[in-house]
């Protein structure tokens, strides 16, 4: 027997050298986050600023037209409303695109289309064309969550919460560059000119689009294994690290992009709480943008009776005044800090409690309201709504990119997309109209739908902060079998397994 011992041990000692092998979340977190980050960061960055400007500009569209073409409260919700209708079509169509033939196919996709059609808005004759033109925009710009899936794909794990989180510092540029283009172009040129220098950053970031890299794990999965391995080698040559030795593992899936798989038993009940959060994420957000501009309109009274602000000649229509724009321009400096605080919270408490937290302060943020108080005190309020709101969409989106594999990613982003844009397409119609019957109404409902909202994102039953990105959900559910079997296969073959899938 001592004699067999002797063997073995020999055997281990002189045995032949096993194959390395690495994962492309290996390489990634080998590479770090450097140069080839910081351009990734850039370019799709400039599509969350041209969604983020085009979102915002609705808000100040809609006062403009109404007075100009004498449009009733209805048909000013409506130009609101059809982009968000375009954007919910959009996003599960470009979302199932992007994972049956790649995520970078998808956003170029998105941000033509949404080029061409808003330089065609801003030539609209009549109120017709401008809803049909600005719902095809809202089809594009339902895309532009791809860019944030893109980008994730490309990030170690130990920084992707912040570095998702830094493009929300996109979006809030993007939303203060729409107030200032306002404030510059409005009182001379038009809301025609306003609408067309709008789309500067798509223009900006088509032109730049070939850079744009495909995703390594999506040409994992799809079987591209070449074309990944020649872009981890491009990321490790612009950060000037060294590529892991050895073979690429590949997950090759065959079955992506599929609605079905977002109904497994493994993530049902993810799905509908996700698709419920998108979609009051997007309700409250839209609604305190609207909304800010209604109650300015309003003036110092609140009455339960509503503002009247209703048209019926000339002498009543209201415009944004220089007063409005700067207010304006405070409660959108907002996103900056609710950035900051979900930035320092999101990686210390995690992913679902910063999001109940950015829906109670908003709640919270609104009760005041309530009681009345002056222009100023509603600034402060809509001020603090907006920070929070804002910083925990960035929040859902996180949680979001995360907590779904390569294989349906993003289709689960561009389905939550949609959710979202149902909610903001009812938006209007509660801060535009009702607010026209019932302020407390308003707020009421906006109030209800965030404090239900912050119940749901503590009810999530996956926590994703230290989590690595999953590639397939074959994989995933194969985790424990898989290391329970080399284990074994490692106590009887003397440490010669075969490695077929490592984490």
């Amino acid at each position: 027997m001592m004699f067999n011992q002797l063997l073995l041990l020999l055997k281990r000692q002189f045995k032949a050298p096993s194959k390395k092998t690495f994962t492309v979340d290996d390489a990634l977190e080998a590479f770090g986050f450097g140069k080839f980050q910081w351009k990734m960061s850039v370019l799709t960055g400039l599509t969350w600023i041209a969604d983020a400007m085009a979102m915002m500009l609705l808000s100040i569209l809609g006062p403009q037209l109404r007075c100009e073409w004498r449009l009733p409260s209805y048909k000013v919700a409506l130009i609101t409303s059809v982009v968000f209708l375009g954007s919910g079509i959009g996003s599960p169509v470009v979302g199932s695109v992007s994972d049956i033939y790649g995520r970078k196919v998808g956003v170029i996709l998105c941000m033509c289309w949404a080029l061409f059609y808003g330089l065609l808005s801003a030539f609209a004759p009549v109120y017709g064309w401008l809803l049909f033109l600005q719902g095809l925009v809202g089809c594009g710009l339902g895309g532009t969550p791809q860019s944030g899936t893109l980008y994730s794909e490309f990030l170690p794990e130990k920084s992707r919460g912040i570095c998702v989180m830094l493009l929300s510092a996109f979006w809030a540029l993007g939303t203060l560059s729409a107030v200032l283009l306002a404030l510059l172009t409005m009182p001379t040129l038009g809301w025609r000119w306003l609408l067309g220098l709008s789309t500067i950053p798509m223009a900006i970031f088509v032109c730049f689009s070939f850079w744009l890299p495909e995703s390594a794990r999506f040409n994992v999965l799809s079987g591209k294994t070449e074309k990944a391995m020649a872009t981890l080698a491009r990321i490790a040559k612009e950060n000037g690290k060294a590529m892991p030795q050895g073979k690429l593992i590949a997950y090759k899936q065959n079955d992506r992009g599929q609605i079905k798989a977002l109904f497994s038993p493994r993530y049902w009940r993810t799905t509908l709480l996700l698709w419920f959060l998108w979609f009051v994420t997007n309700f409250s957000y839209q609604g305190i943008i609207l909304l800010t501009t209604g109650l300015f309109q309003a003036g110092p009274s609140c009455e339960t009776q509503g503002v009247k602000l209703e048209p019926s000649c000339s002498l009543e229509c209201k415009y944004l005044t220089s007063a409005d724009y700067k207010d304006l321009l405070w409660t959108t400096l907002a996103e900056f800090p609710g950035v900051l605080v979900m930035l320092l919270v999101i990686d210390r408490i995690g992913r679902k409690k910063s999001m109940a937290l950015s829906f109670f302060v908003f709640s919270l943020s609104i009760l005041p309201i309530y009681a009345c108080i002056g222009r100023t005190a509603v600034t402060i309020c809509l001020f603090i709504g907006r920070a929070f709101m804002s910083g925990g969409y960035q929040v859902v989106f996180v949680y979001t990119s995360e907590v779904f594999p390569t294989e349906n990613r993003a289709l689960a982003m561009g389905t939550s997309n949609m959710m979202s844009k149902v909610g903001a397409l009812i938006s209007p119609f509660v801060a535009q109209v009702l607010l026209r019957t019932s302020v407390y109404g308003t707020l009421s409902l906006f109030c209800g739908f965030s404090l239900l909202g912050g119940i749901a994102a503590l009810i999530l039953p996956i926590e994703t902060l230290g989590r690595g990105l999953q590639e397939s959900s074959l994989y995933e559910d194969g985790e424990q079998t898989t290391a329970a079997t080399t284990r074994e296969s490692n106590d009887a073959n003397a440490g010669e397994p075969e490695v077929i899938q490592d984490e």
